[in-house]
């Protein structure tokens, strides 16, 4: 049972994920019948922390706390190295069988203490890449909001940490309890999709290719209309399978998936910026029809046009 929880926080910590804990974790909800946790924001020898905002935080514990908190989550910072004292407490967590949590860039302290090796998890998909680069055994997943494996979660950036928080409450209290809470919050207390909604996908800027820079400038100008390997490959006088390679080694992707992902990217925008029906932005887009629309869409973004509309649709 979810009982006690410890918030490591390390120089350079970033307020709003902090925050995000505090209030999920921290803020005493028992007068309205909702479990309470006994809470605590810790650091090495209970020292002063500088944030990113430009101010201290003064916590009141000490790592003791985190020793037998049934979860021990680690807010981010600006991934600099973690204190040995750091590493060795989430150690010994997920070796006691503890809930250990990372929210946003708290992952890269997680894969210092070995816990993500052969294990799956996220972080901001801005440093998934890195993630992944620097912890070569972990299986980065940079599409998704929060991954749960086994008794580590790690959290996508943000806002995320309330995705994760209260799928963990789900799990140990209940939905009706993690319900409540978010309700408590102002939040739903589930969101459909996950991270690839917010990451922008721009043509990739190191083609230098001189045949196939003005082929790409031009699909991204015609993409209502109908482009397929063979096409393409006859605009730059190039046998299908030359250009198939060719292609591949100036942008690093296959041109069917280039070219899915560009014309997601116009629906996207269109999506956002205009009131066109779904039938008009797939045939703007070159998809032909809703259906094949969705379908690409919701295989790349995790959720449907609709819902990413309602989303992100820009308010006049």
């Amino acid at each position: 049972m979810l009982r006690s929880v410890a918030v490591i926080v390390m120089a350079e910590v970033a307020v709003f994920e902090l925050g995000v804990l505090c209030e999920m974790f921290g803020y005493d909800r028992t007068p309205e019948g909702l479990p309470g946790y006994e809470f605590a924001v810790c650091s090495v020898d209970g020292a002063p922390v500088s944030s990113h905002a430009g101010f201290s935080i003064s916590p009141t514990h000490d790592l003791t706390f985190a020793e037998t908190a049934d979860l021990v989550a680690i807010a981010p910072n600006d991934t600099r190295e973690a204190p040995p004292e750091v590493i060795q407490v989430l150690q010994r967590a997920h070796a006691r069988g503890a809930w250990v949590m990372s929210v946003c860039t708290g992952a890269f302290t997680l894969g210092r203490a070995g816990l993500l090796d052969d294990r799956r998890c996220t972080t901001h998909w801005r440093y998934t890449d890195r993630l992944a680069a620097e912890f070569p055994d972990a299986k980065v997943d940079p599409g998704v909001l929060y991954v749960v494996d086994d008794n580590i979660l790690t959290s996508a950036g943000t806002a995320a940490a309330i995705d994760c928080g209260l799928h963990l409450i789900r799990e140990e209290q209940g939905s009706a309890v993690a319900a409540q809470i978010a309700r408590r919050m102002v939040v739903p207390p589930h969101r459909d999709g996950g991270q690839a909604q917010y990451i922008e996908t721009p043509i990739h800027s190191s083609v230098t290719c001189e045949t196939i820079q003005p082929l790409l400038t031009h699909v991204l100008e015609t993409l209502d209309r109908a482009h397929t390997v063979d096409t393409m490959a006859d605009q730059v006088h190039m046998a299908p399978r030359t250009f198939a390679r060719r292609f591949r080694s100036e942008t690093g992707a296959t041109p069917h998936d280039w070219l899915t992902n560009q014309r997601v990217l116009l629906a996207r925008r269109l999506l956002e910026d205009t009131d066109l029906g779904i039938d008009s932005i797939a045939n703007r887009a070159g998809f032909g029809s809703a259906q094949t629309l969705r379908h690409h869409f919701t295989q790349r973004l995790s959720t449907t046009p609709q819902n990413y509309r309602s989303t992100f649709k820009t308010k006049p």
